[in-house]
This record gives structure tokens, sequence and C-alpha cells, in this order.
């Protein structure tokens, strides 16, 4: 059975992460997605809500979607001082699985196109397939050749071999175009404008009751 990781900073998590997520599953035949919550991303600010938060909106946010769990590993006492590099999450990943089952790694199409900043990620592949959410406003190609031969070598367009290889194909979903952001929630929230539509009810609930994002408030 193909199982998937979804990393992301979730500062907080919103409908931009759980709809693609969903999509992608009934796209592809995913029946197990796990949500991977970073301490300290190398590419991103760092998250204004702490580990602790960020880990109850995830929990308030999956609690009636039987689809996901949540993987602390990057959260982890050991990994508080240091970047969260996603090349060794997977390598360590695929060592307790083997190298016989399928996984997986879920990423934005914004991501891909950043992966030249990111650690070994020419070896990405060499543990796991890559699927790419799309992103509104994101092109479909790169001017980084490099990249984009990288892309073009490893492509399908066939489910199949995702599910017959336990690594190494990059497939782009037909994932819906959620034109949402945790930054524009969070701006949403700082300047005290509507954000409840854009993220689940209990989550919601949950930032207005803490206060989080508004520094009005604190």
């Amino acid at each position: 059975m193909l199982t998937a990781l979804f990393g992301g900073t979730f500062d907080p998590v919103h409908y931009g992460h759980i709809h693609p997520a969903i999509a992608l599953a009934k796209e592809i035949g995913l029946t197990q997605i796990s949500l991977l919550p970073n301490q300290i991303p190398p590419h991103k600010p760092q998250p204004e809500a702490t580990t602790e938060q960020r880990l109850e909106m995830l929990n308030l946010a999956i609690e009636d979607l039987p689809l996901f769990s949540i993987d602390t590993r990057e959260i982890s006492s050991e990994k508080l001082m240091r970047p969260s590099y996603t090349i060794e999450t997977l390598e360590k990943w695929r060592k307790e699985n083997g190298y016989q089952k399928g996984l997986a790694f879920i990423m934005g199409q914004d991501s891909l196109l950043s992966l030249p900043t990111w650690h070994k990620w020419q070896t990405l592949l060499d543990y796991c397939h890559l699927l790419i959410c799309r992103r509104p406003g994101y092109a479909e190609k790169t001017d980084d050749m490099e990249l984009q031969n990288w892309i073009d070598t490893h492509q399908t367009t066939n489910i199949k071999d995702l599910h017959d290889c336990p690594f190494g194909y990059i497939f782009f979903a037909h994932t819906p175009l959620e034109n949402v952001s945790a930054t524009e929630i969070r701006q949403n929230i700082n300047n005290e404008q509507n954000y409840k539509n854009l993220l689940p009810t209990k989550v919601w609930h949950y930032i207005h009751q803490h206060a989080l994002y508004n520094a009005k408030k604190k």
C-alpha cells in the first residue's frame, strides 16, 4: 500500500492543506497521509504559534478525517535546536519501512520550484515518489534547466507506476487550486478581517480562544 508524508509548518493548518490532500488521495488511491509538522524550517520564517499549538490545531483539524494521522518526528526533543531537512527524514522513513514499500512525499508546486535550495534535493527520489499539488499563480515549467530536466526525467502520468514501484517518480496531481495561505490567514487575523471560511471550524475556535496571530491582543 502506498503511503504518504505531507510536510509543512502548518502555522496554522487550513483548507489549502486539507482539501488538496483529500483530492490527491482519491485520485491516486492513498489510504493514509501523515502530516509532518516542521520545527525549524530551513526555507521559511519561523512559526508564530508554538509547536504545541500547531500540533493541537492539527489534531483538531483531522479528528474527523481518518485519512490523516500526524508524524511528530521533526518536532521531537532531539530535533528542537536544528533545522528539519526533508532528506534526513526520508532516509529514516525509508529505513523504517524497507525498500519494497511504496512511499511518497506530498509537496506544493511552489516547493517543487524551490527544490534547488533544498539540501541534497537530487537524492529525494532515491527514497520516495514526489506527489505535487497545484498552487495558483505558479508556472508548470521552470527556467532552471537542471531542475526541469530532472523533473522531465522522472515524471509519470501513470498512477500505476506509483503503486508498482516503491520510489523514483514525480506525479503532478489534478488537485483543486485552493487560493489560501497561512500567511494570508495570519494577516487577516492581525488586521481583524474575516478568515473563518479558510480553515476548519475547530481550528478557528482554537485560534480565537487563544488569540493567536493577533499582535493587538498580546
